[in-house]
């Protein structure tokens, strides 16, 4: 590999790794000259160890890994070590707080430092035993009892304090994927909750700013993120997804499951009153028992009642909010399940909201060097986790001026004192010993 075009300062190669539950997505990636994502190269497999969001199976998820990695660094020439991994399932949650901190330093203006000092005393929450914390997002600050600040830094002020919005998750669940990423030879950069890199890839800044919900409809789950002037307000894990409706079709229709997949792919439909009642579909049977007929009015109906139920639960998560009359822009929906069929036209009438796909299309830049059909294949929604995760993967490495190529395998240095890695780094630091990290640290401290 040509070493001297890794890459310039401005444009580290990323790794986005997307373990869900179906699939399995690792997407190489950089800002290109124009500011737009350049995709290097993406590998999927098939997601076996992992339900409803949660790793079940470390074995069967590392083999999953190992697939797509391969395959995505053999695509791209990159050898892959560091990656961003995305984080959803049930045991999310979220919890607004309040935070301040009193500036000694008067005479200087509010800096970043000030800012990150506030967002790593929010780690330091007692949460409830076996939950820990994810990410701490700051919504408006308050500077000398002035409310309602986007962004203070540059003010003069003693009191600087901000609402947050905090996500936490299971340790143990957070501990497993975390030992399927080190297992597969990896080291992951950051944990970054699944809707939050959704919400980068298919949601415009004048979207988030008006007022929006994100629906990311994937395998085993549906995740939830509702944004309003700008700033992420709620977010939260529905436990039912894609599978679920095949699920529903397997039981309904008395059919295999891969069967039920094909059925709800091509001929499924979200709303039952849209399709014909003579339309029928021939299933084959199994081993000379005869074919099976299945009406595709019949395949809706049930089809119909998960996703009301799914639409439901989501409609409900908006009304909880309380953002339910400031939503502008409606709803985007994405993941693999907002393919389905007049789906777009059942939240409408459930919610009565607007309501659009969501394509990760605006942030690609075309690559010609990627196989054929490759980029019209990225342009679907069930790529808008595994892209966005590429995003917020490249913003965290521009944010720390770090420019580290991914075929550089960069040990992370763990410091007691300091938080800047967050919640990975306490959690590698519990559970895996580096031991070359472990003699640099002896040297330092002779």
């Amino acid at each position: 590999m040509d070493k001297s075009s890794t890459q310039e300062k401005s444009s580290p190669i990323v790794v986005g790794l997307d373990i869900g539950t179906t699939k399995i997505c690792a997407i190489v990636g950089r800002r290109s000259k124009n500011g737009k994502i350049e995709v290097l190269g993406i590998g999927k497999a098939e997601s076996a160890g992992v339900t409803r969001g949660v790793v079940s199976n470390i074995d069967k998820t590392v083999q999953g890994i190992h697939q797509a990695v391969d395959v995505a660094g053999s695509q791209s020439n990159v050898e892959i070590r560091v990656v961003n991994v995305g984080i959803a399932g049930q045991h999310i949650k979220s919890l607004q707080h309040r935070g301040l901190i009193t500036r000694r330093d008067l005479q200087s203006e509010i800096g970043r430092k000030d800012i990150d000092k506030l967002i790593e005393d929010m780690y330091n929450l007692v949460m409830p035993p076996g939950e820990e914390i994810i990410h701490v997002l700051p919504q408006e600050f308050t500077v000398d009892n002035e409310p309602g600040i986007k962004d203070p830094i540059g003010m003069a002020g003693v009191r600087l304090e901000a609402n947050f919005h905090i996500i936490s998750g299971q340790v143990t669940a957070i501990k497993n994927i975390v030992k399927c990423v080190n297992k597969a030879s990896l080291e992951s950069q950051e944990l970054i909750l699944e809707p939050l890199a959704s919400s980068e890839s298919v949601l415009s800044e004048e979207e988030k700013e008006a007022g929006v919900v994100l629906v990311d409809i994937g395998g085993g789950t549906t995740d939830v993120a509702i944004f309003h002037e700008g700033i992420i307000r709620h977010t939260a894990v529905i436990p039912f997804g894609g599978n679920s409706v095949t699920e529903d079709i397997r039981e309904g229709c008395s059919v295999m499951r891969n069967i039920a997949e094909q059925l709800k792919v091509r001929f499924g439909s979200a709303l039952a009153d849209e399709n014909k009642e003579n339309e029928i579909v021939c299933v084959p049977g199994l081993r000379g028992r005869e074919p099976k007929e299945i009406s595709v009015k019949n395949l809706a109906y049930v089809i119909q009642a998960r996703m009301e139920e799914i639409v439901e639960h989501v409609y409900y998560e908006i009304k909880s909010s309380g953002y339910e009359k400031k939503l502008i822009a409606g709803i985007v929906i994405t993941g693999g399940g907002a393919q389905l069929k007049h789906l777009r036209q059942l939240v409408e009438f459930v919610t009565g909201l607007d309501c659009r796909v969501g394509y990760p299309t605006e942030h690609l830049a075309k690559n010609e060097v990627l196989p054929k059909g490759t980029y019209e294949e990225l342009q679907s929604p069930t790529f808008a986790t595994g892209i966005g995760l590429l995003i917020k993967g490249i913003q965290k490495m521009e944010y720390m001026n770090e420019a580290i190529p991914a075929e550089v395998k960069v040990k992370p240095k763990y410091d007691a004192k300091s938080k800047e890695g967050g919640l990975l780094d306490r959690l590698l630091k519990k559970s895996i010993t580096f031991i070359k990290d472990d003699i640099k640290d002896e040297d330092f401290l002779k």
